[in-house]
């Protein structure tokens, strides 16, 4: 099992903002070519949110379906694949604030493709192309209009 984890700071805008932009997965496909389409379904009254996902992947595309649980006063998403191309996809979004209120948003996620003999192989490149595409898609989802910069940060909010 690989496991991913990054940590964003944005200095311009609040944990409620910047998690008001990230739990918008219906705008990923906008913001990163390799993110193809992005389905959100809508939620019955206290059900999770159930969405599908395609994304490039080398030669081909991944897909998957998830159960997405939003906690609005945390400021967190935990996600967990309920069918798909992966064994096991799971993980979470949690935005926190940083130093003077900036926000830091950490994505975290663990996945499996159920194929040990491949896994040397196939891992490693899944594990890169999952971190390039959360980090492209956060440096253009917390972009405001002024154009910005981002940067990457360590746990303590300082640039990476």
């Amino acid at each position: 099992m690989r496991s991913v984890e990054l940590l964003y700071g944005d200095t311009r805008l609040s944990p409620h903002a910047a998690y008001e932009r990230v739990r918008d997965f219906a705008r990923y496909p906008d913001l990163v070519d390799t993110v193809r389409s992005v389905t959100v379904h809508p939620a019955t009254s206290g059900s999770p949110v159930l969405s599908d996902w395609e994304v490039d992947f080398r030669n081909g595309v991944l897909a998957w379906s998830e159960e997405d649980v939003f906690d609005d006063r945390a400021l967190s998403i935990v996600f967990r694949q309920t069918e798909g191309d992966f064994e096991s996809f799971d993980g979470r979004w949690d935005i926190t604030a940083g130093p003077h209120g900036s926000a830091l948003v950490r994505f975290t996620a663990t996945f499996d493709f159920g194929l040990p003999s491949l896994a040397g192989i196939v891992d490693p490149v899944a594990e890169r192309v999952l971190r390039e595409t959360i980090e492209h898609i956060l440096r253009t989802l917390l972009a405001d209009d002024a154009g910005g910069v981002h940067r990457p940060v360590d746990a303590c909010g300082r640039a990476a």
